[in-house]
């Protein structure tokens, strides 16, 4: 399995300086970071968490899909939403609180006690999840109507 890189480049202090994150392994982009834009309003720039957030979903939704086939169903739309919120540590700095995430998916002839099973072993063994095992991942599973 391939690895993926990403690098920052950062110039400045914490609160007046700044940086650039560029996805390097696929060159799909380059987006600016700021601490003040991490922690109040994202002003159009993005942020670890957000990233972290981006990363989780679509590992989630990939995992999800995987875990249903295999038990013998055809995924259908899936969508999934992660939520990471930043806050202080009591130890000192900043640490991850939470991550909510919301999943919604379509999957014809599977009722909502086998959909709960395969969507809370999906968030189980999603690498991104198990990555950040030290933080509440909490999962609202739902079957699309």
């Amino acid at each position: 399995m391939p690895s993926r890189d990403a690098t920052t480049h950062w110039e400045g202090d914490l609160q007046a300086g700044g940086g650039n994150v560029t996805l390097d392994s696929s060159n799909a982009g380059q987006f600016r970071v700021t601490f003040p834009a991490r922690t109040g309003d994202p002003e159009g720039m993005t942020s670890p968490e957000e990233l972290l957030a981006a990363a989780h979903s679509s590992c989630l939704a990939m995992n999800f899909t995987g875990t249903v086939k295999k038990a013998g169903f055809t995924p259908g739309t899936v969508d999934v939403s992660a939520e990471v919120t930043l806050g202080p540590d009591p130890e000192g700095g900043f640490k991850l609180t939470e991550i909510a995430v919301t999943l919604v998916a379509k999957v014809d002839g599977l009722d909502k006690d086998k959909f709960a099973e395969l969507a809370a072993t999906a968030e189980k063994t999603c690498p991104i999840s198990k990555a950040l095992a030290g933080t509440t991942i909490t999962l609202d599973a739902s079957l699309a109507e």
